[in-house]
This record gives C-alpha cells, sequence and structure tokens, in this order.
C-alpha cells in the first residue's frame, strides 16, 4: 500500500485564509481555531469536507457545531464530532 499524496500547500493555504475570514468573529474563531488545531492530519477526504464546509453559511456552521440544528447527512461523522467538541478554541 502507498502512501496517499500530501495535500497542496497553496490548498491547505486557501482553506485556512477562507477559515480565518468568515465575515463574523466567532464563526472566524470556531472554524479557523477547528482548521488550526486539525487539519495536520488531513488526507483528500478531510479536507473536501472542510471546503465543502467553507461553502455553507456562517449561521448554519455555527448551528451544527453548537447542536442547535442537526447537520445535513454529508456533514455528519468524525470530523463533525470533532467540530462539536470545541475543545480546540483557545479563550
Amino acid at each position: 500500500m502507498t502512501n496517499p499524496a500530501p495535500l497542496s500547500a497553496s490548498r491547505l493555504a486557501r482553506a485556512r485564509f477562507r477559515a480565518w475570514h468568515r465575515g463574523t468573529r466567532e464563526a472566524d474563531y470556531l472554524i479557523g481555531s477547528f482548521f488550526d488545531r486539525h487539519h495536520a492530519g488531513w488526507q483528500e477526504a478531510e479536507i473536501a469536507w472542510f471546503e465543502a464546509l467553507l461553502d455553507r453559511d456562517d449561521p448554519s456552521v455555527l448551528d451544527w457545531a453548537l447542536g442547535a440544528a442537526a447537520a445535513p447527512p454529508e456533514f455528519r461523522g468524525p470530523l463533525l464530532d470533532a467540530l462539536q467538541k470545541l475543545d480546540y478554541v483557545a479563550i
């Protein structure tokens, strides 16, 4: 079995920028901190999930993270579980 190809630095930089420049400070901290804490071990499936999350509006993502609304099926799984822990946000 071969190791998967590493993610490109430009793709990760673009995702990080988008994560930290959402438009609301709350979403910046939540999504940006999540990226900073978890992206190092991501492969293609995880970055694709995160990029899809970045395409969603801030209120929806915040609701999913806080458990105020159920996330659509395509976002459910271990990454959403990690997002909902909120232990990655430095206070």
